[in-house]
């Protein structure tokens, strides 16, 4: 009898669970999220580049539709308020020849836009120049032009006892005293944006290139001859 009992015993054991009857919960459920998150990600994704896109497309619809022209500014007047030019002769080099010039000049500039939309202008500066040597520069503020309109801005450039070496200074002084002739470049840039909607487009530079020649003893110009490239919508 307690052979047979202990026969039994020795037959009867506890199996441990197998894992194939009870699957991980937490690492379906983990992987399940990964995957939810991954698709917001993409449909995201997708959303915004198709309102990109539409956008773009608008705004591509409107400026076809408004076609814009290319705005003008031209310097209309140059007028020469001061002008004093003199030798002088440096202490150190008393046998060489320097040249002072003071100068005062009044540009007067006139920005036209025939397009149905507004422009807006950045800050500009424009520089005298006699033979490769800068005199002087002037500002003109940023300012915004309306459609179908004409406007006049002016900036002014002082030139306060420049001082030249002997090369230039013999040319200059001989080009005011004999010929009553001198010969000056401005340079300068303009920044132009096409303001569609409440939409800025990117600025698109131009650049200016004026020759003049003034007369001393008038204190007038009279000669201009500018060049504008690089303005282009």
């Amino acid at each position: 009898m307690t052979n047979t009992n202990s026969h039994n015993h020795n037959h009867l054991s506890v199996r441990p669970p197998s894992s194939n009857n009870h699957p991980c919960y937490p690492y379906s459920t983990t992987s399940s999220s990964s995957a939810s998150i991954k698709g917001c990600c993409c449909c995201l994704f997708l959303l915004f580049s198709f309102l990109a896109l539409l956008a773009l497309a608008v705004v591509l619809v409107i400026f076809l539709a408004v076609k814009p022209k290319k705005p003008q500014f031209n310097l209309q007047q140059v007028g020469i308020q001061y002008i004093n030019l003199a030798a002088t002769n440096p202490l150190d080099s008393p046998n060489a020849t320097s040249a002072s010039l003071s100068l005062v000049i009044r540009m007067i500039f006139t920005a036209r836009n025939d397009n149905t939309v507004g422009i807006k202008y950045e800050e500009s500066t424009f520089t005298i120049m006699y033979r490769g040597i800068p005199l002087g520069r002037g500002i003109v503020p940023g300012f915004y032009q309306a459609a179908h309109s004409v406007r006049q801005v002016q900036t002014t450039v002082t030139v306060d006892r420049v001082n030249l070496m002997q090369a230039d200074a013999d040319d200059l002084l001989k080009d005011a005293s004999l010929y009553d002739r001198v010969e000056l470049r401005i340079l300068g840039g303009v920044g132009a944006k096409i303001r569609i909607i409440g939409l800025t487009s990117p600025a698109v530079q131009v650049t200016i290139d004026c020759a003049i020649t003034i007369s001393p003893r008038k204190q007038s110009l009279s000669y201009k001859q500018c060049g504008f490239d690089g303005l282009q919508l």
